[in-house]
């Protein structure tokens, strides 16, 4: 599925000819984004190794010294609870940060114009 190759390429051809020239102020906005989304993508990711480190450690315990957990909780089980854990972490520590970039760009923008 997809983008033909044919139509893609006359769609790309027709955005490098565009008589639309961005303004600086266009290509700090992109930069700026770029870097607000790799700084959550590496809290994000920080975030989710601890949380697999601090979820697997119990589950693991638990698996092998609780009757019921030994007896219910096979491997599935416990990867979907370590990955559970590291998934919604990243998530939200992703959207944390990105959110917080944003309120701090949106502070400095209006304490730069008054």
């Amino acid at each position: 599925m997809g983008i033909p190759s044919d139509t893609r390429d006359v769609w790309v051809q027709r955005r490098r000819n565009s008589f639309v020239i961005p303004s600086p102020a266009e290509d700090e906005k992109k930069s700026r984004a770029e870097r607000f989304s790799q700084e959550g993508i590496r809290a994000g990711v920080k975030a989710a190794a601890i949380a697999a480190v601090v979820s697997a450690v119990p589950t693991l315990i638990a698996v092998r010294k609780i009757p019921w957990a030994k007896a219910n909780l096979n491997h599935t089980a416990q990867a979907l609870i370590i990955s559970g854990a590291s998934i919604a972490t990243y998530f939200i520590t992703v959207d944390k940060t990105v959110l917080e970039s944003a309120r701090r760009n949106s502070r400095e923008q209006f304490n730069k114009t008054v």
